[in-house]
């Protein structure tokens, strides 16, 4: 593949940013062309559910590179310019400026949008979705003693968002659907520890409610109306129901999709000019042996180093396995692997969750760890990697001993 022709990046967040950076690092000539569809530099998104939403980070902290980056590495970008219309024929794109754009390679990293909640009420002035920093701004403002701020969803987001929002002495209530917060992501056994975290921290969490409306008062959330009849007040709503690739422009241009769009273990899409990283990539996972999307940082960051090296010469596959982080009140907790709802036999856990230090491991029927989550323990991610990519069948009473090394384990 060419190194000198006009590649252009689809999409202004970190997969974007860094797939610039590695093809600059690999050693790629040609004109590079960022098509980023909000008026900012590219950003990571972490911090505004995390150090930005309190207060504690600046959004400058947030940007991948300064501006300087781009103009010293010859990288254009195009603020507040989506990409509207791609032909993979005649490998042209068009701008929502109204210009044609020629291009040789093309890297979509369009990344995800929040689900939106089909209800009454969810269009009010006062009720938010958080993807962006001005997202994260504008609910920052209804943090505070005496404001109460409803959470419709006990997700990542849900959660992060109501930690944020309580340590500010804002009075807090999750509305979940489900039994317990996270239950799809981390089973039976672990979602308690969470639910109860935040209850411990004086959060009204409700779970199994349904939701009718959004209850409003002169175009703004006045609560959120329950099947039951009952209210709960609001002074503001956040609701955060999960995420959806963004591939209609992928599907639009004739490229294969399905819950993200399809790419081989290298990340190219059907097409051999067009490569997706990030959220969108659909990722036949040559570790995993099956296909997986993740909807997470680390994807993003780390999936164009093997982009840019196969565009640059060498086909590179991706071998990372899923990781995810999130921070709550004074939690952190580290998690690696993929181990959906179907796959896993068991959860075994290591350490004490009533004093919120443990680890955790899903395993399957061959006694076969296929992810691993830390809560407050540190420097595992090495051991949990090993184990997970040995394949090996593990002692489950070895596995739950904290005096076995996990190092012997593999």
């Amino acid at each position: 593949m060419s190194t000198d022709g006009h590649l252009v990046i689809v999409g202004g967040g970190l997969a974007a940013a860094k797939s610039a950076e590695h093809l600059r690092l690999q050693g790629y000539t040609g004109p590079v062309t960022i098509f980023a569809g909000e008026d900012h530099l590219p950003y990571e998104r972490p911090p505004f559910s995390k150090d930005y939403l309190q207060g504690k980070s600046e959004f400058d902290q947030a940007l991948v590179h300064p501006k300087q980056w781009y103009a010293v590495n010859h990288v254009n970008v195009r603020q507040a310019t989506s990409v509207v219309a791609l032909d993979p024929v005649d490998k042209k794109l068009r701008t929502s400026a109204g210009d044609t754009v020629d291009w040789d390679t093309l890297i979509l990293a369009t990344g995800s949008a929040p689900r939106r909640l089909p209800l009454p009420g969810t269009d009010a002035q006062n009720v938010y979705y958080l993807r962006t920093v001005e997202d994260s701004t504008a609910i920052r403002e209804h943090f505070g003693p005496g404001r109460r701020l409803v959470l419709i969803g006990g997700g990542w987001i849900g959660l992060e968002v109501a930690a944020a929002a309580q340590r500010a002495g804002t009075e807090v209530t999750i509305l979940e659907g489900a039994a317990q917060p996270l239950l799809a992501v981390l089973g039976p056994e672990i979602s308690p520890h969470f639910a109860k975290l935040h209850t411990d921290h004086g959060v009204n969490l409700r779970c199994s409610v349904k939701i009718t409306e959004v209850a409003t008062q002169n175009g703004r959330a006045a609560g959120v109306l329950l099947a039951d009849g009952e209210v709960v007040p609001a002074d503001a709503v956040v609701i955060g129901i999960g995420v959806a690739p963004q591939i209609e422009l992928a599907q639009a241009a004739g490229l294969k999709t399905k819950n993200g769009v399809l790419v081989d273990s290298a990340l190219q899409s059907s097409n051999p000019d067009i490569y997706a990283v990030g959220d969108i990539a659909n990722h036949n996972h040559p570790a995993l042996e099956r296909r997986v999307r993740v909807e997470h940082w680390a994807t993003a960051l780390n999936q164009p180093a093997a982009v840019a090296a196969s565009i640059t010469g060498t086909r590179t596959e991706y071998t990372e396995l899923p990781y995810f982080f999130s921070d709550q009140y004074d939690l952190g907790m580290e998690y690696i692997g993929h181990a959906p709802n179907g796959s896993y036999d068991r959860i075994i856990v290591r350490g004490d969750p009533s004093v919120r230090e443990f680890m955790a491991f899903w395993v399957n029927a061959q006694n076969q760890v296929l992810a691993c989550m830390n809560v407050n323990i540190w420097d595992v991610m090495d051991d949990f990697k090993a184990l997970i990519l040995s394949r090996k069948g593990v002692d489950p009473a070895k596995l739950a001993d904290p005096s076995v090394p996990l190092g012997d384990l593999f």
